[in-house]
């Protein structure tokens, strides 16, 4: 089915936007943080930079932070083409994504 195929590439396509953005976020580091030797995410400036990318990105959405995680969240719907036909105009697409810094973490063999 054309709207089938077509609502998952939309949601494919949202998914990595979404992980990317939430990428983006993840390399906002404190700086003060930094200075005391500690690697942690600058929470207003991950969520400034993951909704920027969503928004540049063509799918506006939302950011949160929880500690060193940054989540992206796109949610919107995709039109039909042959479901209008039966008045199912458009199909809900909600992904969230998440990624965290881990950048100054080390393993001791």
């Amino acid at each position: 089915m054309a709207d089938g195929g077509r609502y998952l590439d939309a949601k494919q396509g949202a998914a990595a936007e979404a992980e990317q953005a939430a990428r983006a976020g993840a390399s906002s580091l404190d700086i003060s943080q930094l200075h005391a030797g500690d690697v942690a995410v600058d929470p207003a400036s991950a969520v400034t930079t993951a909704e920027s990318f969503m928004v540049t990105a063509g799918r506006p959405g939302t950011a949160w932070v929880a500690g060193n995680t940054v989540y992206a969240q796109i949610n919107y719907r995709e039109p039909t083409q042959l479901l209008d036909l039966i008045g199912v105009t458009s199909l809900q697409i909600t992904v969230t994504e998440s990624a965290t810094d881990i950048s100054g973490v080390t393993s001791e063999g």
